[in-house]
């Protein structure tokens, strides 16, 4: 079976109050391409900062972080074929939508051949997007998050759910390997929530990338998850299936916590 990504003893400490706190406690797992896995958890047992070091925000005190078999630990969070999605949905409230999901296009550089100097040696030429190429992959992503006719709008006047989809189509434009989710519907009222569930299910069964999703709730891990890891005072508690994680708790924390 192929890795999309990978944890090997991955470490994180911080200091306070002239103590060692272990936030992240050698974390070791495999991710498979095109799952859908979510990191479980009560507040402050480190889902998040792992899914910080994955993103490449925080460096790892220890251990690597590999995708498809290459070491990214020191790639910093820009060269990484990984996007994130927040709870806070962080749009630009003086763009309307289409230029929130274009915003980074317009900066990114891609591959245009290679360049052989004077001196014989050779370069990778770089070219930044064309506006024919940034309509075609904003108006892509657009569907992708059904906002097909949104492009005009400014971002206040869209509804909570609808945001957090613009938010979304912004990490999928870069076509990003795997799309990292931080309790992104936190902000959402539980009706919203429940259909976000079912929308961003759906849109990861379509796109077929890897989601690695963290959650402090249970219901829903068990409902959108195709593995869940179970974390408490930073260390993995179990792994498993939502079925098995449920049925059959491998110690006294996941039984009573799921």
């Amino acid at each position: 079976m192929s890795i999309s990504l990978e944890l090997r003893g991955i470490c994180r400490t911080y200091v306070k109050d002239n103590e060692t706190f272990l936030a992240v406690d050698n974390v070791n797992l495999t991710v498979s391409p095109g799952e859908f896995l979510t990191f479980l958890g009560p507040s402050g047992c480190g889902k998040t900062t792992t899914l910080r070091l994955i993103a490449g925000f925080l460096e790892p005190t220890s251990g690597k972080v590999l995708l498809k078999g290459e070491d990214i630990t020191g790639v910093p969070p820009y060269k990484r074929p990984v996007n994130t999605v927040f709870q806070k949905y962080a749009l630009f409230p003086h763009l309307n939508v289409f230029n929130n999901i274009a915003f980074g296009l317009k900066l990114k550089y891609v591959p245009d051949g290679t360049y052989v100097d004077k001196k014989g040696v050779e370069y990778e030429k770089q070219r930044k997007l064309t506006k024919r190429e940034i309509e075609e992959k904003v108006n892509a992503a657009l569907k992708m998050v059904d906002l097909e006719d949104y492009g005009h709008r400014n971002v206040n006047s869209l509804s909570g759910g609808q945001q957090q989809r613009v938010a979304i189509a912004r990490a999928l434009v870069n076509e990003p390997e795997v799309l990292l989710l931080d309790e992104p519907l936190g902000a959402l009222d539980l009706k919203m929530r429940k259909d976000m569930q079912m929308e961003l299910k759906e849109m990861h069964q379509k796109l077929g990338i890897t989601f690695v999703y963290v959650t402090h709730d249970q219901e829903e891990a068990l409902t959108m998850s195709d593995t869940i890891v179970v974390m408490n005072k930073g260390k993995i508690q179990q792994i498993g299936r939502p079925e098995d994680i449920y049925n059959e708790p491998k110690n006294a924390f996941v039984a009573d916590f799921i």
